[in-house]
């Protein structure tokens, strides 16, 4: 930029002089784009094309060159939001814990007791650990004393137990929808639940959760059924599937590859997602989940789905 002191004092030239330093820098921050493009491009996009056109850099005009119209830009006044924690959810149950003076620290030098004016809150994020609990579903039994059924009515009467997910199984529905929901919302295996539980006092084997899951699974298959039902009744369904490994399945190696499948669809402002296994990549998997669907589909390129543009009802 030259000498400090020969910079001119009008205000207007340093302006003119600062623009023409702002011109040769984006030149030259051109120059170094086309280079490195040349140098780092793959090798079929280098070509002698990319160094057309740059001229060399024009001398720097001095204090005394012609003055040119140089833009002026205005910023107008803004406000910066104060930076700060967020609020804590308002859904939060809160505890009050009071920090109160003691009593004669309320005395004023002078005698008189102090009086409340107010109060300062400070909120703080607590976290109350799991707490496994046992509970006991007692039922009465009642009996005649002055017969012995001899009316046709049962000796010994007791009321039946609600209707179980698991019938004679210890697992509360609150705890099956922790484990399910730790194991497929969260990924957490089973082995790693069972060392939580285990800190918890509480020993389950990752086998009875295992067998728990599948529980679970057998009584929501109603529930299948009726996000099945969503997904064909919406205007188009999309669909994909991906490469799963199951171990130990029954009459197939570990090292078979399987499927996992995806069905979207429903109402568009609400769309239910399905997804389910099948051993195989077979067209007839969508088609036969499909079943009488007409409407849009939107899939990729796969083979597989091309039997299902033959229907004169799908597009």
């Amino acid at each position: 930029m030259g000498d400090i002191e020969n910079l001119p004092d009008d205000v207007g030239q340093l302006k003119h002089l600062v623009w023409d330093y702002y011109q040769q820098i984006s030149q030259l921050q051109d120059r170094v784009a086309l280079l490195q493009s040349a140098l780092y491009a793959p090798k079929s996009e280098k070509s002698k094309d990319l160094f057309q056109g740059i001229l060399p850099l024009p001398l720097v005009r001095t204090a005394e060159a012609k003055p040119v119209e140089v833009p002026v830009v205005e910023i107008p006044a803004h406000t910066r939001a104060k930076r700060g924690r967020k609020p804590l959810p308002d859904h939060l149950p809160r505890i009050d814990i009071v920090h109160d003076l003691p009593d004669d620290q309320k005395v004023c030098g002078c005698g008189a007791c102090l009086k409340r004016i107010g109060e300062e809150v400070s909120e703080k994020l607590d976290y109350v650990p799991a707490v496994m609990q046992v509970e006991r579903h007692i039922r009465p039994k009642y009996a005649c004393p002055s017969c012995d059924g001899e009316e046709g009515m049962p000796v010994v009467r007791i009321a039946p137990m609600p209707p179980q997910i698991i019938p004679k199984g210890m697992a509360t529905p609150s705890l099956l929808a922790q484990v399910v929901t730790a194991k497929f919302v969260d990924a957490m295996p089973f082995y790693r639940q069972t060392k939580q539980f285990a800190r918890l006092g509480v020993e389950i084997p990752r086998h009875s959760m295992s067998g728990w899951a599948m529980a679970v699974a057998k009584a929501l298959e109603p529930l299948h059924a009726l996000f099945r039902a969503e997904i064909r009744s919406g205007p188009v369904i999309n669909m994909d599937e991906t490469t799963l490994q199951v171990l130990k399945e029954p009459g197939r190696p570990d090292t078979s590859t399987s499927y996992l499948w995806l069905f979207r669809g429903g109402n568009p402002d609400r769309p239910t997602v399905v997804y389910r296994y099948d051993p195989t990549r077979s067209g007839s998997v969508p088609k036969e989940y499909l079943g009488e669907y007409k409407g849009y589909i939107q899939t990729d390129g796969y083979a597989g789905y091309q039997a299902l543009g033959e229907s004169d009802d799908i597009i």
